[in-house]
C-alpha cells in the first residue's frame, strides 16, 4: 500500500494515533506499577518483622538475612508507640542517595520519580517510608537497591508497548476497514463517474445517480449530478444552436441571391416616370439593401465574426424618422401612437447600419407588443447627448415582459417574448451595442410598459476618429 493514497496515510496516521495514545498511558502506568512494587516490598518487610516481634528469642544471622532477602530489601525500622525499633538489618553497600514517603507522594511526583528511576541506569540504594498495613504501627522503613525495580519497570513496560503495537494495528486496520467501506469506496465511485462523464458530457447515461448514504458525499453527489445535468443541456443546447446556425447561412444565403435580383429590379423601378413609383423606389431600394446586408451580416455571425461598426456622423432625428415611417406601414400599425423626442441638430457617431438595426428592433417589439394587446398603445423614441456619450430610450406603453424573458432578455432563442419568436432581435442589438463599446438595458417593464435604455460612449468614437 503507497502512503501517497488516501487509504495509506489513513491507516498510517491511526496507526500513529493510538501508538501516542499508549505512550501517554504507559507513563502513568509505569508510576503506578513503581508505586505497587514499593508498596509490596514495604508490605513484606512489615510481615518479617511483625514475626520478630511476637518473640523476645535472640533471631539467628542466617535467619534474619533470609528474611531480608525474601523482602528484597537491606534493613527494617518500625516506628511503633512513639519509638522507633530497627526490627531487621544487614550491610548496605552504598550510602542511600535519596528518600521517599509514599505517603505524602503525588501524581505528578510518581510519574517523575518513575522517569527518573528509568533514565538512571546505576544501581543506588533508596530508603522507602510507608504506613504499615492494617494498623501494624505509625510508620514503617526500608532500604533497598533500585536495579531489580528498574529491571521490573522495562519488563512491564515492553509488555505494554508489545500489547500496544498489538491493538493499535487491530484498531487501525478495522478503522482502515471501515473507512475503505463507508468512505474511501463512494469517493472512488464519484471519482469514476466524473472520469467517465469526461469522456462523453453530451451522454446523458454517464450522469451520476445520487446513492450516498454519507451525509457529505451524498451532497458532493448532488451538486455534481446537478452540475453534469445543467453541462448536458448546454452542450445540447450549442450542438443544436450550431445546427441552427449552419441552417441560418445556408437560407441567408440564398435569400441573398435573391434579394439581389429584387434589388436589380427596383433600381429600375427608380427611372419610372410615374412620381408614385418615384417616391416609394428609394424606400424601396433602402429597404432591400439593408435585407442584402442583413443576410451578409448573418452569414458573418453564423461564423462568429461579427464586424466592427464603420463609425461616421449623422442626424439621428432623421434616422429615427426613416425607421418610424417603416415601422407605421406594417400591420395593426394604426393603433399605435409614435412620438419622438430628439433634437433635430443632434449628430451621433456610430454605425448608422447597425444602430438603425438596434432602434428598429427595439420599436418593432414595442409595436407587437402593443398589437397583441388589440389595445391602442404609445411607443415613445427619446435621445440626448451627455459629457460621457448619448443615450438613446425605447419605451411603450405594453403589457411588460414575462418574467422568463427577463431572465434570459439578451441571450440567443431564450429571450422571446412572443409566439414565433426566436429571441435573437435582443441578443443581436445588445451584442452590436457592445460592438460600439456602449451597453444595452432594460430600465423598467410592468403592467404600464417597458422601456429600454441604449447607451453609446464618446470616448470610443473620438478614439476612433483619431
Amino acid at each position: 500500500m503507497q502512503l501517497n493514497t488516501l487509504s495509506g496515510r489513513f491507516l498510517l496516521l491511526t496507526t500513529l494515533f493510538v501508538m501516542l495514545a499508549e505512550v501517554l498511558i504507559l507513563v502513568p502506568s509505569l508510576a503506578n506499577y513503581r508505586r505497587d512494587y514499593l508498596a509490596s516490598r514495604l508490605e513484606r518487610a512489615q510481615i518479617a518483622s511483625l514475626a520478630l516481634l511476637t518473640t523476645d528469642a535472640v533471631i539467628e544471622p542466617d535467619l534474619e538475612k533470609e528474611l531480608l532477602q525474601n523482602a528484597g530489601v537491606f534493613n527494617v525500622v518500625l516506628r511503633r508507640d512513639e519509638m522507633r525499633q530497627l526490627v531487621l538489618s544487614s550491610p548496605i553497600p552504598q550510602e542511600v542517595s535519596a528518600s521517599y514517603d509514599l505517603r505524602e507522594e503525588t501524581e505528578l511526583n510518581l510519574i517523575s520519580d518513575a522517569l527518573r528511576q528509568m533514565v538512571d541506569g546505576q544501581n543506588r540504594v533508596i530508603r522507602v517510608i510507608g504506613a504499615p498495613v492494617r494498623a501494624g504501627g505509625q510508620l514503617i522503613e526500608i532500604t533497598l537497591e533500585t536495579a531489580p525495580l528498574r529491571k521490573e519497570m522495562f519488563e512491564y513496560g515492553l509488555r505494554i508497548l508489545t500489547l500496544s503495537a498489538v491493538v493499535s494495528v487491530l484498531t487501525a486496520l478495522l478503522l482502515f476497514l471501515a473507512v475503505q467501506r463507508l468512505m474511501l469506496t463512494p469517493i472512488k465511485r464519484l471519482v469514476r463517474h466524473m472520469s467517465s462523464y469526461a469522456e462523453a458530457p453530451e451522454d446523458a447515461r454517464r450522469i451520476i445517480v445520487v446513492e450516498g448514504r454519507v451525509a457529505e458525499l451524498r451532497v458532493a453527489e448532488e451538486a455534481l449530478a446537478s452540475m453534469q445535468h445543467q453541462l448536458t443541456a448546454s452542450l445540447r443546447q450549442k450542438d443544436r444552436l450550431a445546427q441552427l446556425g449552419q441552417a441560418v447561412a445556408k437560407i441567408s444565403h440564398d435569400l441573398r441571391n435573391v434579394l439581389t435580383t429584387a434589388q436589380l429590379f427596383a433600381d429600375r423601378l427608380e427611372r419610372s416616370e410615374d412620381p408614385a413609383v418615384k417616391r416609394a423606389a428609394p424606400k424601396l431600394v433602402n429597404s432591400i439593401t439593408r435585407a442584402v446586408n442583413l443576410c451578409e451580416t448573418t452569414l458573418t455571425f453564423g461564423r462568429a465574426e461579427e464586424p466592427p461598426p464603420s463609425l461616421s456622423r449623422f442626424m439621428l432625428a432623421a434616422l429615427v424618422n426613416e425607421m418610424i415611417e417603416g415601422e407605421s406601414m406594417a400591420d395593426g400599425a394604426d393603433s399605435v401612437e409614435f412620438i419622438t423626442d430628439i433634437a433635430p441638430n443632434l449628430v451621433v457617431r456610430a454605425d448608422r447600419e447597425q444602430l438603425y438595426r438596434v432602434v428598429s428592433n427595439l420599436t418593432r417589439n414595442a409595436r407587437q407588443a402593443i398589437v397583441a394587446t388589440g389595445q391602442p398603445g404609445t411607443v415613445e423614441i427619446g435621445a440626448g447627448e451627455s459629457e460621457d456619450g448619448w443615450w438613446i430610450r425605447v419605451g411603450d406603453t405594453g403589457p411588460g415582459l414575462p418574467e422568463r424573458a427577463k431572465e434570459h432578455l439578451f441571450q440567443p432563442f431564450s429571450g422571446g417574448t412572443r409566439k414565433g419568436g426566436t429571441g435573437l432581435g435582443l441578443a443581436i442589438a445588445a451584442e452590436l451595442v457592445r460592438g460600439h463599446g456602449g451597453r444595452l438595458e432594460l430600465l423598467r417593464s410592468d403592467s404600464e410598459g417597458t422601456e429600454f435604455r441604449l447607451l453609446l460612449p464618446r470616448a470610443l468614437a473620438l478614439e476612433t476618429e483619431n
